[in-house]
């Protein structure tokens, strides 16, 4: 029989800490002899405590500036339609590389002049916009953004 070959189980009775000298972790109690560490309450230190010094996320100055989580909506302009007729909603646009995918916010901007008759169908148009399309004899209607098909695993 080999050292290692032994089967011993390991002593699940859980250590009691602080109970003298004896016991194999008095006095002490394995927290050492001074300091922040060895006194009651030192586990409950707030998050970013750093042993009373200036604590790093007060050093480090915040970053100036604002980031939103909303997507801005992709500008078409409308110049830009005169290539297109009939219905013009999100998917002609985004075969015509108009815009990155139909599943994002369009807004319709003035620039130029619209010649051709189209039936728009965005999220958005300013009111300028509006007006050249019913000036070429089309019209504008306010939808909803398109959802993504979601993937089925």
């Amino acid at each position: 029989m080999k050292y290692n070959d032994l089967n011993v189980t390991k002593n699940t009775r859980p250590s009691r800490k602080g109970r003298g000298i004896s016991a194999g972790q008095g006095k002490t109690a394995g927290r050492g002899t001074k300091g922040q560490k060895s006194r009651t309450g030192h586990s409950k230190m707030p998050t970013g405590f750093m042993g009373g010094q200036r604590a790093i996320m007060q050093a480090v100055p915040k970053l100036k500036g604002f980031k939103s989580f909303h997507p801005k909506a992709e500008v078409v302009y409308t110049d830009r339609l005169n290539e297109l007729s009939g219905k013009v909603d999100n998917n002609v646009m985004a075969d015509a590389s108009l815009i990155s995918s139909p599943f994002v916010k369009v807004k319709v901007i003035t620039r130029g002049e619209l010649k051709s008759k189209i039936e728009l169908e965005t999220q958005f148009a300013s009111k300028s916009a509006v007006e050249a399309i019913k000036k070429a004899g089309g019209s504008f209607k306010k939808v909803a953004i398109l959802k993504k098909p979601e993937k089925k695993a």
